[in-house]
């Protein structure tokens, strides 16, 4: 049975590398077996509790934490491991300092370059692993990475998300380093600049929404609710096509269609990898839905079309509201969007896919119907956070929106929807105000060690925080309670400014920015 963890981690009397198990549902089964149990050795290198603890979640131990500590054990051994991650279009490039062969606790370093290479993985993309290093740790990785493996999920999705699905994820041990491929990135420049008659959309997990924008103006927008888990790729056609058709009545003619959706795009705007049509069969998908996107341009006269992730719509919209750039947008809706663009406004080329990062190394961490991994971003921050630690925030809800209800562990948004609503209802309630805040609280923690770890690898001046979870008096005390973090355990990054969508954003800002990506 689902339950919040009632232990926590670094008591005086429980060590952190001490946990009595517990049984959990495995949520994530049709992607493959849970994670296996976390050692020993993992456990005593990596389980930190921070200074900033989660209220509602006394277990939370942040991967970013679970490094620092890591480094300052192990950073100064001779051995290292090093990885490259190549894509289409260019290479990541990664390397950890690992405890010897020979060590007892040789796991903890096998343990952490698994978090540390999905995490690349899912920031960039990958079409193979490549590894050089100490032989052990190299063979425990190309073990974790096989269709076998831990990392089963990311071998067999990959393929999928550069657009080669038939191919496989090879993972191979070079002799030396200098045979790894040296890192590069191609940055995306998009248009900026929404002049002309242009189609949006934007497709999300509850709804699509369409938008009419004439000259950087919004003529209508529209919302149309769908169901993402119909295995029926014609009828995802049927419902984008009719919304993108009665939108286009209030323009004079269609110059130009941009649009975003959750997933992978390619920079062709092909839909290669995206989780809006989850049960769509392989062989379909590859057939019918890769190409959805020049379909529907065609159906409006094959006019310029650019499409991309749904995070880097809301990261290029930022950097237009703040003005500023190295930005990152974490969109909090039903599932996490995160994006981000560079000072000058242009994105790097990476597929950005932050709500598959690991962010939680404990062991009983909550697991997620879309991977078979527990800890995973989204469940961090998206509207999942929030609707499982519900009835710990004192939210009275029905069995079925409880969460440890079966339809709360399923793929559908529809109950989590319901269930945000009565918890922003609760905040409302100044009886239930003092425990309810304690969810927004927790999610604030989450947000403030998130941007930490995402730091690592993007420089951020600017964080925009918006979606359905960060709206009302809650969200406010979430952005406080991340900046306590920041302030507490990285004053380095205490100069990042948050923000949050104004008006002219909530209205238009996404949707002028998706107009504008394709150049006329």
């Amino acid at each position: 049975k689902l339950r919040a963890p009632t232990r926590s981690f670094g008591s005086p009397q429980l060590p952190l590398h001490t946990l009595n198990k517990m049984p959990h549902v495995h949520v994530g089964a049709a992607h493959g077996s849970p994670d296996p149990p976390m050692s020993k050795a993992a456990m005593k290198y990596l389980l930190v509790r921070p200074k900033v603890p989660a209220p509602l979640d006394p277990n939370f131990c942040p991967v970013v934490l679970a490094k620092k500590n890591y480094m300052k054990k192990v950073g100064g051994s001779p051995f290292t491991l090093e990885w490259a991650l190549p894509r289409l279009d260019g290479c990541a490039r990664g390397k950890l300092p690992v405890l010897a062969d020979s060590h007892e606790d040789l796991d903890a370093s096998i343990h952490l370059a698994g978090v540390c290479i999905q995490e690349m993985i899912w920031q960039r993309s990958a079409s193979e692993l490549l590894l050089f290093g100490p032989p052990k740790i190299c063979e425990a990785m190309q073990k974790a990475f096989s269709p076998e493996g831990k990392y089963a999920f990311e071998v067999k999705t990959m393929p999928k998300v550069c657009g080669t699905p038939s191919q496989p994820f090879p993972v191979r041990i070079v002799s030396s380093a200098s045979d790894l491929p040296a890192p590069k990135d191609k940055k995306q420049v998009c248009g900026k600049d929404a002049s002309g008659c242009r189609l949006a959309f934007d497709l999300g997990k509850s709804d699509i929404k369409t938008v009419a924008v004439k000259d950087n103006e919004v003529l209508c927008s529209m919302e149309t609710e769908w169901d993402v888990t119909n295995p029926d790729p014609e009828y995802h056609w049927d419902m984008i096509l009719a919304a993108m058709k009665k939108t286009a009545e209030h323009l004079p003619q269609v110059d130009a269609i941009g649009g975003s959706a959750t997933g992978s795009v390619s920079g062709n705007s092909e839909a290669t990898w995206c989780d809006i049509f989850p049960n769509v069969p392989p062989d379909i998908y590859q057939e019918k839905v890769v190409n959805i996107f020049h379909r529907l341009a065609k159906e409006f006269g094959d006019v310029p079309l650019k499409v991309i992730n749904d995070g880097e719509v809301t990261a290029l919209a930022g950097m237009m509201m703040v003005k500023q750039g190295n930005l990152c947008g974490i969109s909090m809706g039903s599932s996490e969007g995160g994006g981000y663009c560079d000072v000058d406004g242009n994105l790097l080329g990476w597929i950005n896919e932050l709500c598959y990062i690991q962010l939680d190394m404990n062991p009983e961490a909550q697991g997620d119907p879309w991977t078979p991994h527990s800890g995973i971003s989204h469940m961090y921050l998206g509207q999942r956070a929030a609707t499982r630690l519900a009835t710990a925030g004192g939210v009275d809800v029905p069995d079925d929106l409880k969460p440890e209800s079966p339809g709360m562990n399923s793929m559908k948004h529809e109950g989590h929807a319901k269930c945000l609503k009565m918890i922003q209802a609760a905040m409302k309630d100044p009886d239930k105000e003092p425990q309810v805040r304690l969810i927004y609280e927790t999610i604030g923690v989450y947000l403030g060690y998130a941007l930490a770890q995402y730091s690592e690898h993007y420089k951020i001046d600017n964080a925009l925080v918006l979606g359905r979870v960060s709206t009302g008096s809650g969200g406010q005390v979430m952005l406080d309670k991340a900046k306590e973090v920041l302030m507490t355990e990285f004053p380095h990054l205490a100069h990042m400014k948050f923000h949050q969508p104004d008006e002219h954003f909530k209205r238009v800002g996404q949707c002028i920015a998706a107009a504008a990506l394709p150049e006329l």
